[in-house]
C-alpha cells in the first residue's frame, strides 16, 4: 500500500514507523526539514521537505497513484485543505484528517466532510481520544493502561505486580488450573523495560508489568487475583479546564455512576467556559499546584485526581502533591515518554499518552478490512488487533494449537456468536469470530497474512 504521512511530528513518525515496518511505501511531508531528515533517517521511508496542502508537494510525494493520505499536521486547517486537494486533484481514495478545534468536531456541523463538500473518510480528534482514555482509567483505578474490545465485552488491563500479588512466582499454566472459570489471559509481560509474549510455564516476577485480557463481567474478580483494589471512584478532582478536562467532567456528569468531579483551571476565560458548559460540576479558578487550592477541591477526601492540562510538568509535580496530601490514586496526561520512567519514582499510578491513543485510532483506521479495532501498546512496541475471520483465512476451521502463530502472538480472546470464550489450544476458530489478537510489533504483518485483511483494506 502506498500511503503518503502529511506531517513528520510525533504522530506522523509513529504512523511511518508502523506502516513503514510491514513494508508499505511511505513518503513522509514536512515543512520542517529537519522532522523530515529524522524521519528518513530513522525509518524505512522516502521525505519530502515542503508545505502538505500545496498541489506540487503532494505531486513530488507521489499522490497521482497513492492509496491513503494521512494529514497529522499541527494546523487543522493544513490538514482540511490537504485532504481536499487530494481529493480534487489526485483523487486518493481514502483521507484521514487529524482535527483539533472542538467546532470542527460538532456532529451538527457533520455534512461538511461529505465528498461534494470537504471530503475526510475518517476524522481523528486526539482531544476526544485522549478524554475517552482518561475515562477508562478512571474506570479501572487499579490498571496502568485500559482499554475495550469486542464492543465493551472485553477489556485489556495493564497491571503493575506488587510485592503482595497472590500469584507472584506462579506459572501462568497453574493460573488456568487454579481458576479454571476466570475468563482471563496475560498476553504480555514487561520485564526490565523489555516486553514479550509469554509461554505457559512463565512465572509472574515482583516488578513485571502484565497486560491482561479479561472477559468484562470477569474483571473485578480478576483484579483481585491480581491484588488489586476494586474500590468504585466517588469523587475526582481535574486540573485542568481544557478541551480534554471539559469532555472528562462532561462524561462524568452523563455517567450513570453519579461521580463527583471538581475542576481546577488556571486560565479564567477557559474556567468561565468550563462553568457555563457543566451543570453540577464546580469550577475552580487557579493554579492546580496550589496546596490550598487542592486542599478546597477537597483532594484529601477524593477518590482519584486527573491531571490533563497541556503542561506535562505540571501534570507531574499536581499529581504529586495531591498524593501528598492524601489523594489514593493520581492520573497524569504524558506528552513527552521520556518522562514516563519517572512516575513509578513518584507514586503516579496510571498515564495517558496523547500521541500512543491518538496513533491507535488511526491505525484501526488504517488497517481497514475486517480489522474492527487496534490498540498500541507502550512506545509502539505492540499492537492489540481485533478483527473479524474471513472465509480466506489460513487460521479458519482450525484449532489454535495447529495455527502457526509467531512466538510474540497470543490470542487473548474470541467472539462467537454474542459469547466471550476464553481461548485454550483446543479452541476452533470459525468464519465470523472475530477475534482479539496481542502482537509484538515485528509480528503484526505476519498477523495480517494469517487473518488475510489485506485483502479487503477499501
Amino acid at each position: 500500500m502506498k500511503v503518503i504521512i502529511c506531517g513528520a511530528g510525533q504522530v506522523g513518525w509513529q504512523i511511518a514507523r508502523h506502516l513503514s515496518g510491514e513494508n508499505n511505501d511511505v513518503t513522509v511531508v514536512d515543512n520542517n526539514p529537519d522532522l523530515v531528515a529524522r524521519a528518513t533517517d530513522t525509518l524505512d521511508v522516502q521525505g519530502i521537505a515542503g508545505f502538505a496542502s500545496y498541489p506540487d508537494i503532494l505531486d513530488r510525494a507521489g499522490a497521482r497513484d497513492a492509496d491513503m493520505i494521512i494529514a497529522a499536521t499541527h494546523s487543522d486547517e493544513v490538514n482540511m485543505v490537504t485532504c481536499q486537494v487530494a481529493h480534487s486533484i489526485f483523487a486518493i481514495p481514502r483521507k484521514i484528517a487529524r482535527l483539533r478545534a472542538k467546532s470542527y468536531l460538532d456532529a451538527i456541523y457533520s455534512d461538511l466532510y461529505r465528498r461534494d463538500h470537504m471530503p475526510i473518510d475518517v476524522v481523528i480528534s486526539p482531544e476526544r481520544e485522549v478524554a475517552e482514555a482518561a475515562l477508562q482509567r478512571l474506570s479501572a483505578p487499579a490498571a496502568f493502561d485500559t482499554e475495550n474490545f469486542l464492543g465493551g465485552r472485553a477489556q485489556l488491563l495493564g497491571l503493575q505486580i506488587d510485592e503482595d500479588c497472590p500469584v507472584v512466582n506462579t506459572p501462568l499454566r497453574q493460573l488456568t488450573d487454579l481458576f479454571s472459570t476466570l475468563r482471563a489471559v496475560v498476553v504480555g509481560i514487561r520485564r526490565e523495560g523489555r516486553l514479550f509474549a509469554p509461554e505457559p510455564d512463565d512465572q509472574l516476577f515482583t516488578g513485571d508489568e502484565c497486560y491482561v485480557f479479561v472477559e468484562r463481567s470477569d474483571v473485578s474478580r480478576t483484579l483481585e487475583v491480581f491484588g488489586k483494589s476494586t474500590k468504585r471512584q466517588e469523587r475526582v478532582v481535574i486540573i485542568g479546564g481544557g478541551n480534554v478536562g471539559l469532555a472528562v467532567a462532561k462524561a462524568l456528569e452523563e455517567s450513570t455512576r453519579r461521580i463527583r468531579a471538581k475542576v481546577i483551571e488556571k486560565d479564567r476565560r477557559n474556567a468561565e467556559r468550563a462553568a457555563d458548559a457543566l451543570e453540577r460540576t464546580i469550577v475552580l479558578n487557579g493554579d492546580g499546584l496550589d496546596s490550598a487550592l487542592l486542599a478546597e477541591a477537597g483532594v484529601g477526601r477524593a477518590d482519584a485526581i486527573l491531571a490533563v492540562t497541556d503542561d506535562d510538568k505540571t501534570n507531574l509535580l499536581a499529581s504529586v502533591r495531591a498524593k501528598s496530601q492524601g489523594c489514593p490514586m493520581a492520573i497524569a496526561l504524558i506528552n513527552d515518554p521520556t518522562l514516563t520512567p519517572l512516575l513509578g519514582p513518584l507514586g503516579i499510578d496510571a498515564y495517558i499518552n496523547p500521541r500512543s491513543t491518538t496513533v491507535s485510532s488511526i491505525l484501526r483506521h488504517i488497517r481497514h478490512g475486517r480489522v474492527r479495532g487496534v490498540y498500541s501498546i507502550g512506545d509502539a512496541e505492540a499492537e492489540v488487533i481485533e478483527a473479524e475471520v474471513l472465509s480466506t483465512s489460513p487460521i479458519s476451521g482450525r484449532s489454535i494449537r495447529d495455527i502457526d502463530f509467531p512466538e510474540g502472538v497470543l490470542i487473548g480472546a474470541i467472539l462467537k456468536g454474542d459469547k466471550v470464550v476464553k481461548p485454550t489450544g483446543a479452541t476452533r476458530v470459525e468464519e465470523g469470530d472475530v477475534i482479539v489478537i496481542f502482537a509484538l510489533t515485528a509480528d503484526v504483518p505476519e498477523v495480517e497474512r494469517l487473518l488475510q485483511v489485506s485483502i479487503d483494506y477499501f
